[in-house]
């Protein structure tokens, strides 16, 4: 008489072709169904999973074992059998219908502290981990080094009785051992993004143009003072823009074609927009600062869109003036939906990057809100942050890896 069974099967040793088809040959004589099968590789170690539903002989039951047994020893896999009741199964089943987020930690290098701090948050808050995934790509030892990426995806099951919660742990975490995480719903939208739209001073580029200008005018630390406190939240966009504009009153237009040259890209910016280009993906950079220097920006780079002040121009002088409506935070999120409706696109997918508190509108309406390297004020304001890491981290959110960039 035949009995079924529900038998988990692990396998594990050195990786080799051939494990994986000696295994399910062996399953495939018996009729087995799969009911589960993962798989991962690290440093050509192998850790393989499969969970088999079986009608098998109780007489039977030992040879087939024996059998597996002696296929994984002739590739050298040790392997072991555990028996998994059918009131086990249906739980595990039942779970599928949990809610999943994915949260991904970003940093120079990963070490044990990071790993261990950030699983016993998660664990804390009733999530558990269904997979870990490196997206980074491997690094040879002596190529650690400051500017190099590491990156590891975590996809976490269940629903955390308190977000908000949850998320001060994480940035009390990010605090102190000086990473980034982030902590999102993973939905269909996630790899189906089609739009992301970026500030530009501090963000696509290292500098605030307007500072720039003001050093050019001979009011540099004038207009520095207010930028900071505008970008920190502390004066309203519109009036202190008003306050630096009114400063350049009189500046020559000449100087506008050196400072463009001399703009130095945040780090990743051009491997970030050239892997978006590749990807089919539309760009657009929404700035309070100036249209002369996003545009300068396009062509440099092939942003599709570009929406930003216009300077007012009289006789080869700046007027101290804008033409035209001015870009300020309400506007720059007016403007991300506008251009998501002319793609033909959700809010969902959409990407928006700033590091200011004129960015915060845009960001709260994205459906990935990211605050880059951002004031203390946007930073904790925003659901998303990267830090420490360049604009090319931005893929690792949205669940590349390194071999997968163009």
């Amino acid at each position: 008489m035949t009995v079924r069974e529900i038998l988990l099967i692990n396998a594990f040793g050195d990786d080799k072709p051939g494990i994986t088809s000696a295994i399910t040959r062996i399953l495939a004589d018996q009729g087995a169904n799969i009911l589960d099968l993962g798989q991962a590789v690290i440093h050509a170690t192998l850790a393989l999973g499969i969970l088999v539903e079986l009608d098998v002989e109780a007489s039977g039951r030992e040879a087939l074992l024996e059998r597996i047994r002696v296929a994984a020893a002739e590739v050298d896999i040790q392997v072991r059998f555990k028996p998994v009741t059918e009131d086990s199964y249906e739980q595990w089943v039942d779970q599928q219908g949990k809610p999943r987020h994915i949260v991904t930690l970003l940093s120079r290098r990963v070490t044990a502290v990071q790993i261990a701090e950030l699983t016993t948050i998660t664990a804390r808050h009733g999530l558990n981990i269904d997979s870990i995934t490196r997206l980074s790509g491997r690094i040879p030892l002596n190529a650690l080094q400051a500017h190099s990426n590491a990156c590891i995806e975590f996809s976490v099951r269940g629903l955390p009785s308190d977000t908000a919660a949850l998320r001060a742990d994480f940035m009390e975490l990010s605090t102190r051992l000086e990473i980034d995480i982030a902590f999102q719903l993973d939905t269909v939208y996630r790899r189906n993004r089609r739009l992301v739209c970026f500030d530009m001073d501090s963000t696509l580029i290292e500098a605030e143009v307007i500072d720039e200008l003001a050093k050019a005018a001979g009011v540099g630390e004038q207009v520095s003072e207010i930028t900071e406190a505008a970008m920190r939240g502390e004066l309203d966009f519109k009036q202190s823009f008003a306050r630096r504009m009114a400063l350049l009153e009189g500046l020559d237009e000449s100087v506008l074609a050196g400072i463009a040259a001399n703009l130095r890209l945040t780090e990743g910016a051009e491997k970030l927009i050239f892997s978006l280009k590749k990807l089919g993906y539309k760009t657009a950079i929404l700035s309070g600062g100036f249209n002369y220097f996003g545009r300068y920006l396009q062509q440099r780079l092939g942003i599709d869109y570009v929406y930003a002040n216009e300077l007012d121009i009289v006789d080869g002088k700046v007027t101290g003036k804008v033409v035209g409506t001015v870009v300020d935070g309400q506007r720059k999120a007016e403007l991300l939906a506008m251009l998501a409706e002319k793609e033909g696109i959700a809010l969902e997918q959409v990407i928006a990057v700033g590091d200011g508190a004129n960015d915060l509108p845009m960001l709260s309406v994205a459906g990935l809100g990211i605050a880059f390297r951002a004031k203390p004020l946007v930073k904790a304001s925003a659901e998303h942050a990267i830090s420490l890491l360049g604009l090319d981290a931005i893929l690792y959110l949205m669940g590349f890896r390194d071999r997968d960039r163009l």
